[in-house]
C-alpha cells in the first residue's frame, strides 16, 4: 500500500528527515514512533501531498505522490495532530459540509453521515454542536470527517493525544474496527507502548532518521537477542524444578536458566520465536514436568523507546 524510498525534507542547513525508508503493507495497522520533533507529522505531511520533499519517492497504492497529488488525495484521509473545527455547527452539519465539497448528493450525504457517526460512536450527539463536544469526541469527530470519502489510506497524527482513558479505549476500539473494514492505517506517536497493543507493526524514527521497521516481536529480538520465559511449575514440588532445569539445560535455543522471584518459578533465556516456544513446551510436558504457568511477559516497551532513541540535549 505505502513505499517510501530515501525520502529527505531539508530546510535550509537543518535537516528534517533524512533518506527515510519504510514500506506498509495493505490493511495493516502501523504505528509511527518517535520523540517530538523526530520528523513523523513532516513525513505524513508529504505523504498527504500537503508538503514536498527535497528528494526521495512515496507511491500509494501504485500512485507516485508527486506526479499525482490529486489522485493521492482520493486514496487518503488525513487526520493532523491540531484539528479544526467550525464551533458553531452540530455534528452532523460538520460533516455534510465537507461531504457537499466532495460533491456527494444529499441521499448520499445523510446515509454516509449516520454510518460515520456510528462507527465514531457519536450517534447520539448528532444534533449537539461541536463547541461543547469533548476532545475525545472532537477528535473523533475530525476522525470521521478524514473517513467521508472512504479513502484506502487513513494517516493520524497523534489521534489519541490529550485523551483521558476511558476515550483512549473508544480510539482503540475504532482504530481495530476500520482494521476489520480492510482499511490500511498509519498511526503516529511518541508513545511506543500504546502503539504496540494495536498495531500489526512498527517504525521508529530519531531525528530524522530510520531506527527500526518490523514487527514488536522482531523490535524485541533485536534489542535483547532473546527474551525470558517465566515457567511456573507447581508449587512445593523441589523434585519438578529440578526435572525442569535438567531438560532445559538440554534442549536447543535455551541459553540460560535461573530461579525466578518464586520458589517455583524459572526464567529460561530462550531465543526462539512462538512455534519454538510450543515446542518447548511440548517438551516439558511430554517429559512429566508438572507446569501450571508458561509464558513469555511482554517486552519493556518504556525502556526500548529509550534505547533505539538517543538524546543530544
Amino acid at each position: 500500500m505505502l513505499q517510501i524510498k530515501e525520502l529527505t525534507k531539508r530546510y535550509g542547513a537543518f535537516t528534517a528527515l533524512d533518506r527515510l525508508s519504510m514500506e506498509i503493507s495493505d490493511g495493516e495497522l502501523h504505528g509511527f514512533v518517535g520523540p517530538n520533533g523526530a520528523g513523523k507529522t513532516t513525513t505524513m505531511r508529504i505523504l498527504a501531498t500537503l508538503l514536498r520533499p527535497t528528494s526521495g519517492t512515496v507511491v500509494i497504492d501504485g500512485v507516485d505522490v508527486l506526479q499525482n497529488p490529486r489522485r493521492v488525495r482520493e486514496l487518503v484521509g488525513y487526520m493532523p495532530d491540531f484539528f479544526g473545527v467550525y464551533d458553531h455547527l452540530k455534528a452532523w452539519e460538520y460533516l455534510d459540509f465537507y461531504a457537499r465539497c466532495y460533491g456527494f448528493g444529499h441521499a448520499d450525504r445523510m446515509r454516509m453521515i449516520d454510518q460515520l457517526l456510528e462507527l465514531v460512536n457519536l450517534s447520539d450527539r448528532r444534533d449537539t454542536y461541536v463547541d461543547v463536544l469533548s476532545r475525545g469526541m472532537k477528535q473523533r469527530l475530525c476522525l470521521a470527517h478524514a473517513l467521508i470519502h472512504d479513502p484506502k489510506l487513513l494517516i493520524l497524527d497523534e489521534p489519541a493525544s490529550g485523551m483521558d482513558p476511558r476515550a483512549r479505549a473508544e480510539m482503540k476500539g475504532i482504530l481495530k474496527t476500520l482494521k476489520d473494514m480492510g482499511k490500511t492505517v498509519l498511526i503516529s506517536s511518541h508513545i511506543l507502548p500504546e502503539l504496540s497493543e494495536m498495531c500489526d507493526s512498527l517504525t521508529i524514527i530519531d531525528h530524522g532518521s530510520l531506527v527500526f521497521s518490523g514487527s514488536v516481536e522482531e523490535l524485541s529480538r533485536r534489542m535483547t537477542g532473546q527474551s525470558d520465559i517465566h515457567l511456573q511449575l507447581l508449587p512445593g514440588d523441589d523434585s519438578a524444578v529440578e526435572a525442569a532445569a535438567a531438560l532445559l539445560k538440554q534442549y536447543p535455543g535455551v541459553t540460560g536458566i535461573s530461579r525466578g522471584d518464586e520458589d517455583n518459578t524459572l526464567l529460561v533465556a530462550f531465543g526462539g520465536d512462538e512455534g519454538g516456544m510450543a515446542d518447548l513446551l511440548r517438551a516439558l510436558l511430554e517429559g512429566h514436568v508438572p507446569v501450571c504457568g508458561f509464558h513469555r511477559p511482554p517486552m519493556n516497551l518504556e525502556k526500548v523507546f529509550m534505547e533505539v532513541t538517543r538524546d543530544d540535549g
